[in-house]
């Protein structure tokens, strides 16, 4: 399917969009609607009326790539969001295209490292005893 880096960004259009847009209209809507630059090689996801459609456009070097994908039974479940985007990782991106709901996925919990000491703050409490 679709593979991108974790630096690549990946923003969901949360309302539904005219699936007969093409590139032209899709990139005016990432400036209208999402009041991102298309051209950043970010990664702009719209969804259709009907949420059985989807349609990825990404800025790759030299040209825009579409890339589209219909059910042909069932429905995208996509989040429920006030705001008109929102951000995604590539594995959330990869769950929604195969058609599993964000909102029922439990991600464990992320490592984060404690925070050591630097060697001068230690020496200077040291001194101060």
């Amino acid at each position: 399917m679709l593979s991108f880096p974790p630096s690549v960004r990946i923003f969901l259009a949360t309302r539904p969009v005219d699936m007969r847009r093409q590139i032209d209209g899709l990139a005016a809507l990432v400036n209208d609607i999402l009041s991102q630059d298309p051209y950043t090689g970010h990664v702009f996801v719209f969804r259709g009326r009907r949420a059985d459609r989807v349609k990825v456009l990404v800025w790759n070097r030299n040209g825009f790539v579409l890339f589209y994908k219909r059910l042909e039974r069932g429905r995208f479940c996509f989040p429920d969001v006030a705001s008109p985007n929102r951000e995604l990782d590539g594995t959330a991106l990869t769950l929604l295209l195969e058609g599993l709901d964000l909102e029922l996925v439990a991600r464990a919990p992320r490592w984060h490292p404690r925070t050591v000491p630097k060697p001068e703050a230690t020496d200077a409490a040291a001194a101060s005893v």
